[in-house]
């Protein structure tokens, strides 16, 4: 394959990826964008959640190519399963649609490329290319064979382990109790209520929880996500899984026809995210939130951002640190404040006992919060166990 140039390389087609290409593409920039799969979407990753508050933000118009449910709510359920149900407004990021991820992601691919975007697939970097302190592209190779791509500016979209992140010089070590281990089960032929989508809390899941995702009548994503520090291994996140499902009659009876794994940060953002050249966006830049393990909408969001600056600052010929940081105080003043109130909730969150959990529910159940946050939640919490929120008056 012949050396490339382009103004914008994005490395990385996941909807962060996708979403910085489209932006930058519609503002007039020249855009690539390389993936390493030879398809855009799979193996799915993740439980297939999303709301749809933030969709008309980013210019994602909603589609039954991927949507397979349209749920109510939430329903979270304590240790003992005393329940609290939240509607679909206020149930966070992850509830609202369930959709397919794989045909989701390649509808966002396709925004992309129809706005400009070329998109390399079997494409992977293999290096930084520097010149005076500066990124300037990236070493590749396209079905194994080696090739340079030049950028004004280049995006690490490659997730939370990215390695364009650590090869352009930006710290990204994760401390264990900052990563969830995650298993799920694809079922059918289960007792889901199709309204809901349902979380177990406490130590069924330790440092965790369980997930319910309905995709249809009798078919739901059963899922796990584990405290890395809390577990020895991925046998282990299944024992947990599978102990859950044979204690619930209405999913022991079900059979598994699908399965994923994989790992989720949910640690602070990164403290730096863009340097000349370059600029690290979605769950690379670990704007998963540390709460729920969720990072498509803020991906996007943050991605849409990025796109803007980075084709301004091509189309200007100007990638320098401080044009590239008008993004990283963009995306901050749009999701830091909450994502750290999110982790200093989740370091807590693991510490408690499961009576505690089943204190949280029951003070929760049948109070109807105008706006879900962990501060009104924990007002709620302290007018029936105020002896529950004393580790948390940091937030009150």
């Amino acid at each position: 394959m012949e050396d490339l140039s382009c103004d914008v390389l994005v490395v990385g087609a996941g909807p962060a990826g996708s979403m910085t290409a489209k932006w930058a593409a519609k503002h007039g920039a020249n855009v690539v964008m390389l993936e390493k799969r030879q398809e855009i979407g799979s193996p799915v990753r993740c439980g297939e959640g999303i709301s749809k508050s933030w969709l008309t933000e980013v210019g994602i118009v909603p589609s039954h190519r991927w949507i397979n449910v349209e749920v109510e709510g939430a329903r979270i359920f304590s240790p003992s399963e005393k329940v609290m149900e939240i509607n679909e407004k206020h149930a966070g990021n992850e509830v609202g649609y369930v959709v397919e991820r794989d045909a989701f992601d390649k509808a966002l691919a396709i925004d992309a490329a129809n706005a400009g975007t070329t998109i390399h697939l079997k494409t992977h970097a293999t290096g930084i290319l520097k010149e005076d302190g500066r990124v300037v592209g990236v070493r590749a190779k396209h079905f194994g064979e080696p090739f340079t791509i030049r950028a004004k500016v280049t995006v690490g979209a490659d997730g939370f382990e990215s390695q364009m992140g650590r090869w352009a010089g930006l710290p990204t070590n994760l401390q264990l109790r900052d990563m969830d281990s995650c298993l799920q089960y694809r079922m059918t032929n289960v007792d889901c209520d199709p309204r809901y989508c349902d979380f177990y809390l406490g130590k069924v899941a330790p440092g965790g929880y369980v997930w319910i995702f309905p995709k249809g009548e009798g078919i739901a994503n059963v899922g796990i996500g584990v405290q890395v520090s809390q577990v020895r291994n991925a046998a282990e996140v299944k024992s947990y899984l599978d102990r859950w499902i044979d204690k619930h009659p209405g999913y022991a009876k079900g059979k598994t026809i699908d399965m994923v794994g994989g790992g989720v940060s949910i640690s602070q953002p990164v403290k730096q995210s863009v340097l000349p050249g370059f600029m690290l966006v979605g769950d690379a830049a670990r704007t998963i939130d540390p709460l729920t393990g969720g990072g498509i909408a803020n991906g996007c969001i943050a991605g849409k951002i990025a796109g803007e600056v980075a084709a301004r600052a091509s189309l200007q010929g100007d990638a320098s640190l401080e044009a590239l940081l008008d993004y990283d105080r963009r995306w901050r003043k749009a999701l830091e404040e909450k994502l750290l109130r999110n982790w200093i909730a989740k370091e807590k969150l693991v510490t408690l006992p499961d009576a505690t959990f089943d204190k949280i529910i029951d003070a929760l159940s049948g109070v109807k919060l105008e706006k879900l946050s962990v501060l009104n939640i924990l007002k709620a919490v302290r007018d029936k166990y105020p002896e529950v929120t004393k580790e948390f008056e940091a937030f009150l």
